[in-house]
Formats: C-alpha cells, structure tokens, sequence
C-alpha cells in the first residue's frame, strides 16, 4: 500500500471513529419537546480480538498415502504398547526386560546394551542422531515426520478413527454437532469421549511400564499395590493424551510445536512437498459431464482435498503453517481426477523448482543429493562412526579414586606416611569378579578397610558398583625422599583374565 492510500485509509477510519462516537452522544429527538429527556445509555458491544476454533471434521478417504499412514499408525502403536513386555536374557542377577530405564540403579537397557548413568553421553549422542536424521529427511521430502510418524499425529489419527466409529464419517458429525442435544448424541459422544480416556489410560499405562517391570507392575496396579507415583503419572499421561489427541488436535501443532517455524530453514527449492500444480488446475470451476475442457484448468473445485485435511487448510492456497504433508489430499484429488477423467497428480509431492520449470513445458530433474543434504548425511554418520567407536572401547570394568581431604595425611607412630582414599569399582561384567589393587609408590602397603591382610583381593558383585575405603602407607625412610604432593597411579588388576585399569591421583606428606 502507498502511503498516499495510507493516509486515506486512515482518515476513512478516523471518519467512521468520530461518526460513532457523536452518534454515541447525542442525544436522540424526543417524541414530546415539552417533557426532558431522560439519559439513556446507548447499548455497548464488545468486539473479541479472539476467533473461537471452528471444529475439523476430516473425511475419510482412501488411497495410496492413507494406507502408509495407517500401516505407520499400526506399527509405532504395536511397538509402543508391547516393546515393554518384550523379554531379553541378561543372565540372573539382571532384569530380564529388553528396553528398561532403572532408576534405581541408575542405567538404562536396551536390550543387548547397557548404559550407565556416567555413560549418558551414548544417549545423547543417539538424540543428536535423530535430530540429524530429522534435518536430512525434511530437507529432502518436507515434514513426512509430522505427516506420518509424530506421536501427536498418530495418536490424532487414532482418536479421528474412534470417532468415526462413533459418530459417523464427516457429514453425519456435521450433522451431529448441529443437532440439539438427544439421549442418541448424548450416548455417541459420551461413547467418544470414554473411548479417547480409554486410550490414554493405555497411553499413560504403558509409558510407565518402560520404568519398571512391566508384568510386576501390571499386576501391582490391578491390586492397588503399585507406588502412588505411578497412579499419579498415569493419570498425567492419561490426561495430556485425552486433551491433544482428542480435544486440542491440529491446534497442537499450529501453536505448540516449534517444528513447524523451524523447518522452513530446512527447505530449499529441491525439497518435495506437497504441492498443487496450479499452472494445470487453473482456472478452476465446477465442471458437468459432456462440457469441454478447452480454456480452464482441472481442478474443478470440488473442495474434497479440503474435506480430508486433518488441519481445515486448502492446499491450493500455497505453502502453510498448518500443513503437516500427510498427503491425504493427494489420495482424494487423484480420486476425484480419475472420476472426471483427467490426468491425476494434479496435488503431489514435487519440488518448488520443477513447479517452475513445468510451467514453462519443461522439466527439472529431482536432486536428493545436493550440500545441505550432504552436510547432514555426513554430519549423522560422523556422529554414529564415533559412538560405535566408543562402544567398541567400551571398558568392562572402571575404577574411581577419591583422596581424603581432611585429614590429608597422618604420620603414624613409627614415623610412616599414611593417606587414605574412597575407591569405587565399577564392574560391568555379568559374573562376579575379582580384583587387586597395586600402588606406584615404592615400598607402599595397601590396606581395604574391613578386610584383613595385606593387598587383599577385592571382589564385586556381577553388574554392580563397589565402594572401599583404602588405606596407602609409605615406610618412613621412602617418606623422606617425597615431596609434600607427590604423583601417584592406583590400579585396579581384574586377577580372572588381568585386566587394568588406573587412575592417577597424588600422595601428601608433610612439607620439607
């Protein structure tokens, strides 16, 4: 708008503001000059600044993307709901369940893998993965995540599905929900809404079950013998799945989720998105049978891609926010098209620059491989290639040294140097072993508190941590050849197959 236009438009308004207010006022004639007016408020109205959301109602459709979708649906809901009863053999002293997050002891089992709590960093590692993964995947074929695999799209998937069962395809739930209230909509909606509780409770059930083992708890939680936490987070899980998956819906991701504000840095003019060709489609317009088609385009402006979009948006109108890629109205364009007899794919995944370059008659060859998705290909493999290194280095057995700090010495009363230190071994091996400790100071003698002898053999328990506390003494004539901190090395010998391990710490004495 020019600033000419501007002005004008502001004075029309200015115009109109003034009008009312003076309206608002002035008093109106009255019927009777000889008797006084009596003041009267003139009615107020509010104007929200808020637009209530208009209920979707998608339509069911069927096609080549809605069958992924489903088949996505079925296979993330499988291995979500049952990968907690799946079983794997760790041995006997170990829990027996493939994927579990102990708390309790503070790691994390994914089935022949095992993560403890100083070893974070793998999973870190696979969250940075996944996000690499999601960067590469967008950049080549836009928001498949969003449209296929997101929980919120497949549980919203879900929850559109029980209510169809209810309620009936999308006209008769338009139909519904105009219709006044009746003992038939009062018992298909209460239907509704009991059946998305019920899905949440198995939701909120089964995340739980990830934290513990899951026929144990199952049956604590029939018997009300479970811990209070776990009633109290199912309850929260079961209540943020009947709220975004059944109420909230697309509103979850057009105003929650960051990712669609992000991804838009992830496209380029080589992305596939979903998109309509409107260099074909247009002039679009109802079309009858037997009428030419000479002088308009294919789209005959039927709505139906509208209809079936889980988020009210008409694709022909361009790239959206709201536009998750779930390609259901290709699914219910290229079924429109095939009815009326024209070529389908008039909706279709395709890229910004052969969009242009079709609507010149020509052709742009599709490329996949181009810098941003070698960037994040590569940086995903670098990233994976570490963490497989690290896991190859894994050690089976760590040691952790801590001196004591007061007192940093005692001098005994034979003229020795004694320090004292907290030692932590760490086996990682499904059998118990055991160890000896050696010091690198000459001469020293190395005493565990509560057992008896000199370097005495140390066992730990299979896959579990061992805390001692060690006394190191140093005769008085190596004493005097010390300085007041000297360096020294503590190492840990695994007395089955020798394996070592070591920390470097120091040994204090008094000052020379």
């Amino acid at each position: 708008m020019c600033c000419c236009d501007s002005i004008y438009a502001r004075a029309l308004i200015l115009e109109h503001t003034m009008t009312d207010i003076s309206t608002s006022i002035t008093p109106a004639a009255s019927p009777n000059p000889g008797r006084k007016r009596a003041e009267v408020s003139p009615p107020t109205q509010s104007t929200s600044m808020y637009k209530a959301r208009d209920p979707i109602f998608p339509k069911l459709v069927h096609g080549k993307f809605r069958r992924i979708k489903w088949i996505f649906m079925a296979v993330s809901l499988g291995i979500y709901y049952l990968l907690p009863w799946l079983r794997w053999d760790r041995g006997p002293t170990l829990p027996d369940q493939a994927v579990l997050l102990d708390f309790a002891h503070q790691r994390l089992y994914l089935f022949g893998l095992e993560i403890w709590a100083q070893e974070f960093y793998y999973v870190t590692g696979l969250l940075i993965i996944s996000a690499l993964l999601l960067f590469l995947v967008t950049a080549l074929a836009g928001r498949v995540w969003c449209g296929y695999a997101c929980p919120q799209t497949v549980w919203t998937d879900l929850m559109i599905a029980v209510e169809r069962i209810w309620q009936g395809d999308r006209n008769a739930r338009l139909k519904l929900a105009k219709a006044p209230w009746s003992l038939d909509k009062t018992w298909r909606l209460a239907g509704t809404h009991v059946s998305w509780l019920l899905i949440g409770l198995a939701t909120g059930g089964a995340l739980v079950f990830y934290f513990a083992d899951a026929p144990t708890l199952f049956m604590e939680l029939v018997n009300f013998e479970a811990p209070a936490v776990a009633y109290v987070f199912i309850g929260i899980f079961t209540a943020t799945t009947y709220v975004l998956g059944g109420l909230s819906r697309e509103q979850v991701c057009t105003y929650m989720c960051p990712w669609p504000r992000i991804q838009g840095a992830m496209f380029d003019a080589d992305s596939l998105l979903i998109t309509y060709r409107g260099y074909r489609g247009e002039p679009r317009g109802p079309h009858k049978k037997g009428d030419t088609w000479e002088g308009r385009g294919d789209c005959i402006d039927c709505n139906q891609c509208v209809v079936v979009c889980p988020a009210g948006i008409d694709i022909r109108n361009g790239a959206q926010l709201e536009c998750i890629q779930c390609a259901l109205c290709i699914d219910a364009c290229d079924e429109v098209m095939t009815k009326v007899g024209r070529p389908t794919k008039l909706i279709a995944y395709d890229t910004y620059r052969n969009l242009e370059a079709e609507a010149h008659g020509e052709r742009a060859r599709i490329r996949l491989i181009r810098p941003r998705t070698i960037l994040y290909a590569g940086l995903t493999a670098l990233v994976g290639g570490l963490m497989l290194f690290g896991l190859s280095q894994k050690s089976i057995f760590e040691m952790n040294v801590v001196p004591d700090r007061n007192p940093l010495f005692v001098q005994l009363s034979d003229g020795s140097i004694r320090n004292g230190y907290e030692i932590r071994l760490l086996n990682k091996r499904r059998e118990t072993r055991t160890f000896a400790l050696s010091v690198s100071l000459p001469e020293a003698k190395v005493n565990v508190v509560g057992i008896d002898g000199e370097n005495p053999p140390i066992t730990v328990a299979p896959d579990d941590v061992r805390s001692i506390k060690v006394y190191v003494s140093v005769p008085r004539e190596k004493a005097a050849t010390l300085t007041a901190t000297t360096p020294v090395t503590i190492a840990a010998r695994d007395k089955d197959d020798g394996t070592e391990t070591s920390r470097e710490t120091t040994f204090k004495g008094p000052e020379r």
